[in-house]
């Protein structure tokens, strides 16, 4: 049975924790990946100063639980750890971590990007982006919807 631990969060989180959380009395495990998104300085061609995340708490932790436990259902995983950020984030500050240990490194690497692509288009925040010229809500890509139904 895999351990699953969802955060939805405005203050930071230490990567190096956790990943020492995931790697804790787990000697089941021998495979650890993990994935750390950021703010960007640029997005469709302007400058960005700050993203903004906002979500709707229950049903945001809900959602998050739920992408982990499909992953679970697909791989066989021994941990996973979802941190999603929210509130006024500036450039290069950390968004989300995901990690994912396994016995074996195929089931890791994909249940972290299958995590990663689902987030994308399936969890509830709501992102605005502050440019130098103005704000703006930033929808899902398509290329992120296509890319999660490949799954």
């Amino acid at each position: 049975m895999s351990i699953i631990q969802v955060s939805v969060q405005q203050a930071d989180f230490d990567y190096a924790l956790e990943v020492e959380k995931l790697e804790a009395d787990n000697n089941n495990d021998g495979a650890l990946v993990t994935f750390v998104g950021r703010v960007r300085n640029r997005n469709d061609g302007e400058n960005i100063r700050q993203l903004t995340l906002e979500h709707y708490p229950g049903m945001t932790e809900k959602s998050l639980q739920a992408i982990a436990e499909q992953a679970c259902e697909r791989w066989q995983l021994g941990r996973v750890s979802v941190i999603h950020r929210y509130g006024c984030l500036n450039v290069g500050e950390k968004i989300v971590f995901v990690g994912v240990t396994s016995a074996h490194r195929q089931d890791a690497y994909h249940a972290n990007e299958f995590i990663m692509d689902y987030l994308k288009v399936k969890a509830p925040f709501w992102k605005k982006e502050t440019t130098e010229q103005h704000e703006r809500w930033v929808e899902a890509k398509g290329s992120d919807q296509i890319k999660a139904t490949t799954w």
